[in-house]
């Protein structure tokens, strides 16, 4: 987008100019917005005064300097000011496929142009229709995207650039496979997407992940999404790679005992009550009958000292 645009004066003495972050995101949106109808992006015809973005990208739009780096503004915040602009009745959005349609409402009465002074069809006041009858580049009514920012998806589900094979939508995986998501746990899985850059197919290898294991909950698809957020996963081959090596970790190996084995040692009545028992030799006669003569003897001498 280059050339120049207008600014009211008016912006200045509201609310708005003392809302640092909201202000800045309403002086983007009106600086990127269509400056006349049939402007084409991304397939889509916009009208004058409208934008399309994903809540990730203008997150980045948005970053500022502090310090030597550079700091962002979280998806919440980003969401929030949105709300803010939607309920001063500064901008209309609808989800499209390819992002978040913008539309500044009363876009003429920053941008009027000499010539062009009929009111900008981006108003408050045209004719209530239904969803069914409005065109995706249409205004839905303030009751309209109040429904709307309950189901709002903060996430961009095409980037840029087509893949050959479309990836299966993470909601619709998630209810196939394990259980039925809350709306805010919906909120939630669209968040981490736009946290790993778009890439469904990450938040669906949770997904299966968590199938394969028989856990099916939303809390351990979260668990494994935090694990490769803070070890900085932000791809599909490194989270497969990371997730490979724990497996090969968690291998049970057999069992090896480590050093000599201990040998007892047996004292030696052990080993001789182990040999065969010799028998004994029988006495001769005469030392038999020497014997006896002795004990006889001794017998005697008892007697006779009695």
């Amino acid at each position: 987008m280059q050339g120049w645009f207008k600014l009211h004066r008016e912006l200045f003495e509201t609310d708005l100019w003392h809302d640092v972050s909201t202000f800045r995101l309403f002086l983007y949106l009106i600086s990127q917005a269509s400056h006349k109808d049939g402007i084409k992006t991304k397939g889509i015809e916009l009208k004058r005064g409208q934008y399309i973005r994903s809540y990730r990208k203008l997150a980045d739009d948005l970053s500022y300097k502090e310090g030597r780096g550079y700091k962002k503004y979280s998806l919440s915040t980003i969401k929030s000011c949105v709300n803010k602009l939607i309920e001063s009745e500064r901008v209309n959005v609808n989800e499209t496929e390819v992002g978040t349609l913008f539309t500044i409402v009363n876009y003429a009465k920053y941008q009027e142009l000499e010539g062009h002074k009929e009111e900008s069809p981006n108003t408050q006041n045209g004719e209530v229709r239904t969803n069914a009858e409005l065109t995706p580049n249409e205004v839905r009514t303030k009751s309209e995207q109040e429904q709307e920012l309950k189901n709002l998806r903060i996430k961009e589900c095409k980037e840029d650039t087509t893949t050959t094979a479309p990836v299966e939508n993470p909601i619709q995986l998630f209810e196939k496979l394990l259980c039925r998501l809350s709306e805010m746990q919906v909120q939630k899985l669209y968040a981490w997407q736009d946290d790993f850059d778009g890439q469904s197919e990450i938040i669906n290898e949770a997904i299966r992940i968590a199938d394969d294991k028989n856990k099916r909950f939303f809390g351990f698809v979260e668990y494994l999404l935090k694990e490769w957020a803070n070890n900085n996963l932000k791809t599909i081959d490194r989270v497969r790679a990371y997730e490979q090596e724990k497996f090969n970790k968690a291998k049970v190996k057999p069992y090896q005992r480590k050093g000599t084995v201990r040998t007892e040692m047996l004292p030696e009545w052990f080993e001789e009550s182990k040999q065969p028992k010799q028998e004994k030799k029988a006495m001769p006669e005469d030392d038999l009958a020497r014997k006896k003569a002795e004990l006889n003897e001794k017998l005697k001498k008892l007697k006779s000292g009695s």
